[in-house]
């Protein structure tokens, strides 16, 4: 019989490797150096509606963070920021892009059971350079078929990756940690859309799960994603 799946998209950030961290960390730091001027629960507020106005500016990243952490700077202490601030919400930026990578459980088998039956790709959004830099640094960029940095994840998104290294969205399963970017466009796409929770989650990533169904599956950890492709190839 024939298999259901002909390829295997895996999301990168917090599906294989610890990146929501990173953020989290240089969060706190940004909290720190303007805590003369508001409360962090004030600044953090600020600091996401940057981010969410910015998106379509900036993309996802580091680099788009950096400039939103630099604006909100700005807008919480009416202008009075002081040069040396903003100097230093830079160098925070740096060392995010400076960061190691450290790959999550079971993400490294998880990659190379899935290649040793299925064309895999890795897809991933965010800075273009960054996401090369994280990639060869977690030594898994050679077991990926493809690796396709994009913009954002749309339904189309999904249906031109799947269409182009595959038979289409309809024969694809994409896996990650976000149920707005990982899933639900998958699903829509006419695709399989597996779940798997990081605990560090973005809050512009999140969204309510879809309703229980043959195309949407969630997952504790990469440890069973092995399993459930067998289960849904019918092996």
């Amino acid at each position: 019989m024939a298999r259901q799946l002909s390829v295997i998209g895996f999301d990168a950030d917090d599906t294989l490797w610890h990146n929501e961290r990173v953020f989290q960390m240089t969060q706190a730091h940004f909290a720190d150096l303007l805590a003369e001027y508001t409360a962090p629960e004030t600044l953090m507020d600020r600091l996401l509606a940057a981010e969410k106005r910015n998106l379509g500016h900036y993309g996802f990243g580091v680099k788009g963070f950096t400039l939103s952490m630099i604006e909100t700077a700005i807008d919480v202490t009416d202008g009075k920021v002081a040069a040396p601030v903003i100097a230093e919400i830079m160098e925070a930026g740096r060392e995010m892009l400076r960061h190691p990578v450290e790959l999550l459980p079971h993400a490294r088998d998880a990659v190379v059971a899935a290649r040793e039956t299925h064309a895999i790709v890795l897809i991933t959004k965010g800075d273009l350079l960054d996401q090369e830099r994280k990639l060869a640094q977690s030594g898994l960029g050679d077991l990926f078929h493809a690796v396709e940095i994009v913009s954002d994840k749309t339904p189309q998104t999904y249906r031109d990756i799947f269409a182009r290294h595959g038979n289409g969205a309809e024969n694809g399963l994409m896996i990650g940690n976000s149920m707005r970017s990982d899933v639900l466009p998958m699903i829509d796409a006419g695709g399989w859309g597996v779940f798997v929770p990081h605990g560090d989650e973005w809050e512009l990533e999140k969204a309510p799960a879809p309703e229980p169904g043959k195309r949407y599956h969630a997952l504790d950890d990469l440890s069973g994603l092995a399993r459930l492709i067998a289960e849904i190839d019918g092996d």
